[in-house]
């Protein structure tokens, strides 16, 4: 792709925002791992406390609330990877298509696309004047990166893996899971419910919380919702359990 040769006067292509923009987007990048991190523990907590919760209501052997357990441990967490694979695959082609396309608009008509990414920096509330030459020297610089981040919201030569998303999600599944299936096994079998309950409670309580952090809001309500959804969770299983227990 050719660069455009257009005189102008230096202007740092940090003012202009690219360094921020790039500290931003990075920030933003953890930030949004950590919340799928957290969302991934919550799935695990929630979903094999139901599991083992449905269990208990039909059996008090230890082996069957293992089996059961680790039978969804395993399948919760290669279905949390194969998701988080299937999506940031998804994603990565799509950027990837993007830019290939952004590339040959760049190349049919260099002139063109900068004074698209002027106008970009004009409706950001840069004078005309001030928006063409960050537009001339960004565009000297490196068009193609500048497009990316300026239009597309993307960074040229950052793409997110798919294998370390899947590890991640199933690593974040699985510690979530051990919590309930822990608790459920080493607990006495005359307080395994409560315990297990308690303990489901006060973690995803924990979890709540910590969403909340990330997106700045209030952690009551993440809390509250994180709280009833899990209890019903339970109690919704175990009696499910009970009941069939009973039938069996």
């Amino acid at each position: 792709m050719a660069a455009l040769s257009i005189s102008a006067p230096a202007v740092s292509t940090e003012t202009a925002g690219s360094a921020p923009l790039r500290t931003e987007r990075s920030l933003s990048s953890k930030l949004n791992w950590l919340r799928a991190g957290v969302l991934g523990a919550n799935d695990g907590i929630v979903s094999t406390a139901g599991l083992v919760m449905g269990v208990a209501g039909a059996s008090s052997d230890r082996t069957a609330l293992f089996i059961a357990g680790m039978a969804g441990l395993v399948a919760g967490a290669l279905s949390m990877a194969g998701g988080e694979f299937v999506s940031v695959s998804s994603q990565k082609d799509t950027e990837i298509a993007e830019l290939q396309a952004r590339g040959r608009l760049l190349s049919q008509d260099p002139q063109g696309q900068q004074q698209r990414l002027a106008e970009i920096y004009r409706d950001k509330g840069l004078s005309e004047q001030t928006a063409e030459l960050v537009a001339a020297e960004l565009s000297s610089h490196d068009a193609l990166a500048a497009h990316a981040e300026a239009d597309l919201g993307i960074s040229a030569d950052e793409r997110t893996s798919p294998w370390s998303a899947a590890w991640a999600s199933a690593l974040s599944f699985t510690l979530g899971a051990l919590i309930p299936l822990a608790v459920m096994l080493l607990s006495p079998v005359e307080a395994r419910v409560v315990a297990t309950l308690v303990a489901v409670l006060v973690a995803l309580a924990l979890t709540g919380a910590v969403s909340a952090r990330l997106g700045g809001g209030s952690a009551w309500r993440p809390m509250v919702r994180n709280l009833v959804v899990g209890a019903l969770a339970m109690g919704l299983t175990y009696g499910v359990g009970s009941l069939v227990g009973t039938q069996l």
